[in-house]
């Protein structure tokens, strides 16, 4: 590691524990991903922690939906969150959970310093209670009015449309989420934390460039406001840490989610050896702390987050990093149009590196939103990632590979073409430490527009005709090999399996940003491989159908008995295996029956499956298909049958249902 290396803790928001990640949510993961792979490349050692946000009202209630505890939910959510974020290419160091003795430690420990300094109070409030769900309401089960523009359905802290910030009591017309009905006020005792206390400091500490002028914009307009004492215990039921000394207040999800950062942080410490939370933490500390996260959580940390901080002896972030929602062809996600997408159903139908760099070209450091139109992603993903970078390797790597044995020239066709691109790379790297990413990509693909420019102009395919120029034609791909490799660099962090893919073509170990001031000389290279095929529409189209049939099938099904439902706990039991045919006969004596031999990860079975209909069984050795593993076996008139194999069906056709290509016999299906 270089001597001037910086030492960085990186975070996200943590997603909530109840649902899906869907594209919105990865605006904010990949930009993060971003900034900490250019960092790491850089050559700084750049550690990115998140968790699960595991408590609050709605994860109970959520729990109780699905008749499963709320353990259970919040462990089978958090699993299919890291699969999502490593199909994405999400690279955490660690991904952990707020429900941990870590958290609760450190959250035991901040409240009693908060205590200790008294900056906490204790008074009765009058609050909203369902008398239905016979439960107090947190603030976001309340919606109605906005109190100050008047804009409907909102929640019961703050407006999406004007921003404002207030109690449920100040709502017009409230309503409960949970049972429709306007909320009653009852009496209950609070704990406060006593943010005003913090005002001078957070006004210095803003002042200091932490934040985006529009942050610091609407910051001071809360300044303006007055900061208000911050309620941070909630009224049993609740899924969370129980405040000390009391037996039914519990610690509000808001004061326990981001200390889930030093949680996470020490589990990694704990686990690794890696330096934790005193290091980082510490109010001398030489490190830096940056957050990521949405506009919509500003407040929560920007103010609150860094005030409790300071209560509590730990020192204020170095940096948080703001950004905006998305949008899909103009307007808000919808299931029912498709653009609602989650981020599994992305994955299912289209390369992740597309989208990584989308979003690359259209982020920057502020809170505008970024538009995702779908069209325009086809055309700038294909012209900008095959029509331009990939295509500089791809026309130079055969000639090197065919008339020299994939041995690269001694000498740069163009010494000072290559040194402008790597100059080039200063500028490029302010722009990606700026989180201006939006800018790179364009200074990028403008270097790959000059690199195609050469190509074009030399035409090394015109003097391969001439066997006295064969000197030529390799300097010439040389040179192209070269700046493509200099844009390789640039483009890591944005495309780091396409990068490996091509650090392998290359053959040179892996490209840190330095790397890229020597050129490949007198090297010999590998056989070159596609790196990236172009999107295909039609892939698209089908993931927007898959989204809107899910919607219409969620919607048709919203009225089904609750005793025709399975809970959670139930699905998880069947063990879903990924199985390769061995082979597949007919069953004498049966119309509809094949017997097939499966191998589910080095072991076979025999199933029976009434597929004979539909399917040659010639045709069938050596497809992948998806087995029930652990059905118990039957004994049928045809012989044993060990398992189920899936299939879809209206009763006049049957299609089996397969893996996605890359699948091993014996993998889990999740």
């Amino acid at each position: 590691m270089a001597s001037d290396s910086r030492q960085i803790l990186v975070t996200s928001a943590l997603p909530y524990a109840n649902n899906s990640i869907h594209i919105g949510h990865l605006v904010e993961y990949i930009q993060t991903d971003i900034w900490v792979r250019f960092q790491r490349q850089r050559g700084h050692r750049c550690t990115y922690v998140c968790a699960s946000d595991a408590h609050g009202t709605p994860v109970m209630l959520r729990a109780r939906e699905l008749n499963v505890e709320p353990e259970a939910l919040v462990d089978a959510i958090r699993a299919e969150h890291q699969r999502d974020f490593a199909g994405f290419g999400v690279a955490f160091d660690n991904y952990y959970t707020t429900h941990s003795p870590e958290n609760e430690y450190f959250v035991q420990q901040i409240y009693s310093r908060l205590r200790e300094g008294n900056y906490i109070t204790q008074r009765s409030i009058r609050q909203a209670y369902d008398e239905q769900a016979k439960m107090f309401l947190p603030d976001r089960f309340v919606r109605g009015n906005c109190p100050r523009c008047g804009a409907d359905d909102q929640y019961g802290d703050s407006c999406d449309v004007c921003g404002s910030t207030y109690s449920p009591g100040d709502l017009v017309n409230p309503r409960s989420v949970l049972s429709g009905a306007a909320p009653v006020e009852r009496e209950s005792e609070h704990y406060f934390f006593t943010l005003g206390a913090f005002e001078a400091s957070l006004r210095d500490w803003i002042g200091s460039g932490v934040v985006d002028t529009g942050v610091a914009k609407k910051l001071d307009e809360w300044f303006q406001a007055g900061l208000q004492d911050w309620d941070i215990s909630r009224d049993a039921p609740y899924f969370g840490f129980r405040i000390p000394d009391t037996e039914d207040k519990y610690f509000y999800v808001w004061l326990d989610a981001p200390v889930g950062y030093l949680a996470s942080l020490k589990n990694l410490a704990d686990e690794t050896g890696q330096p934790g939370v005193e290091h980082f933490f510490a109010p001398d500390s030489p490190t830096e702390v940056y957050h990521f996260i949405g506009k919509d959580i500003a407040y929560f940390h920007t103010l609150f987050w860094p005030a409790v901080l300071e209560g509590a002896g730990f020192r204020k972030p170095t940096g948080v990093f703001v950004h905006g929602f998305l949008t899909v062809n103009g307007e808000k996600m919808s299931k029912s149009r498709g653009s609602f997408i989650p981020a599994a159903t992305y994955l299912a139908h289209l390369n992740p590196e597309y989208l990584r760099y989308y979003y690359a070209c259209k982020l920057g450091p502020g809170l505008d939103d970024l538009d995702l139109n779908l069209e325009d992603f086809v055309s700038r993903t294909n012209a900008d990632l095959v029509g331009k970078f990939v295509n500089i390797a791809s026309r130079c790597a055969g000639f090197i590979q065919r008339g020299f044995d994939g041995q690269l020239a001694s000498e740069l066709d163009d010494a000072d073409l290559y040194a402008h691109f790597v100059a080039e790379g200063d500028s490029i790297a302010t722009h990606y430490e700026q989180r201006e990413y939006g800018k790179a990509m364009r200074e990028i693909m403008a270097l790959a527009d000059r690199a195609n420019q050469y190509i074009d102009e030399h035409k090394p395919w015109v003097l391969a005709k001439d066997p006295d120029q064969a000197a030529r034609v390799q300097s010439v791909c040389t040179q192209g090999i070269n700046l493509f490799r200099v844009l390789l660099a640039y483009l890591k962090p944005v495309l780091p399996v396409l990068t490996e893919k091509a650090e392998a073509f290359l053959a040179a170990g892996e490209l840190d940003w330095g790397a890229r001031v020597t050129p490949l000389l007198d090297h010999r290279v590998q056989t070159f491989e596609p790196l990236l095929q172009r999107v295909d529409e039609k892939a698209v189209t089908a993931m927007v159908e898959a989204v809107r049939e899910s919607a219409s099938a969620a919607s048709a099904n919203d009225d089904t008995p609750a005793e025709e439902t399975i809970s959670i706990d139930d699905f998880l039991q069947v063990d879903l295996r990924v199985a390769t045919v061995v082979t597949a006969e007919r069953v004498e004596g049966a119309d509809k029956l094949l017997r097939l031999t499966l191998d589910v990860g080095g072991r076979e079975r025999q199933v029976l499956s009434g597929i004979r209909a539909a399917y040659d069984p010639a045709a069938l050795a050596g497809r992948q298909v998806i087995v029930v593993a652990n059905l118990a076996p039957r004994k049928m008139r045809f012989g044993i049958s060990e398992g189920m194999v899936l299939a879809a069906g209206d009763g006049d056709d049957i299609f089996l249902l397969a893996p996605d290509s890359g699948a091993r016999s014996g993998m889990r299906v999740t």
